[in-house]
């Protein structure tokens, strides 16, 4: 059970993640309550964590208080927008999150994209599936990526060639995409992804 000021921070937590996508600074809690010092943000912030309602996270990572859902921990991510599992689209900028489980997180930093197109169904992505990118330039041949290709976002298998670069669909019915080095742009790498059932 809560107390009405833990409840009142744990509002507060939920309302500003969900708006930004990342959690608010220690500093931005104490100044929303008019707390004096930062042990009165950290004091509520173990009480909240005791009673299982958060996770503080990694000390190397900044804002990184987390929310946790049905007993197990989840990270809030921003959700970047669409990307095509087919031919490129333009992506797109959304104001929404997505509550990942933190055991498909390791580290570095993380984003969420909404798939549509089929063209990556053989590798179990489907069109409304979203895809947890580990934000990163480089990949390693056999890679499902997300790259931009002339300011486009698609999700393809990464193969390079020497100079050439083969975005591969996992749909034998689409052909790939062949890009010179210069002519793309590696933003990510499918970390995992999440299906809703309905």
């Amino acid at each position: 059970m809560l107390t009405e000021k833990q409840q009142a921070v744990y509002r507060y937590l939920q309302r500003y993640i969900e708006a930004r996508g990342f959690a608010p600074s220690y500093d931005e809690i104490r100044q929303h309550f008019g707390f004096q010092s930062f042990q009165s943000v950290q004091k509520h912030l173990r009480q909240l964590e005791r009673k299982g309602y958060i996770r503080t996270g990694r000390k190397n990572q900044k804002r990184a208080i987390r929310l946790t859902e049905h007993g197990g921990t989840t990270v809030v991510l921003p959700m970047a927008g669409l990307v095509a599992a087919g031919s490129p689209i333009e992506p797109v900028e959304q104001r929404e999150t997505a509550d990942v489980p933190e055991e498909m997180l390791g580290s570095g930093e993380y984003f969420a994209l909404r798939v549509t197109g089929n063209s990556m169904i053989e590798e179990g992505i489907f069109d409304g599936d979203t895809i947890v990118v580990r934000r990163q330039s480089v990949a390693e041949n056999g890679q499902t990526v997300v790259a931009l290709v002339d300011g486009e976002a698609t999700v393809k298998k990464y193969y390079r060639r020497g100079q050439e670069i083969e975005l591969r669909p996992a749909n034998p019915v689409m052909t790939s995409i062949r890009v010179r080095q210069g002519d793309f742009a590696i933003q990510g790498v499918v970390a995992g992804l999440m299906r809703k059932y309905r």
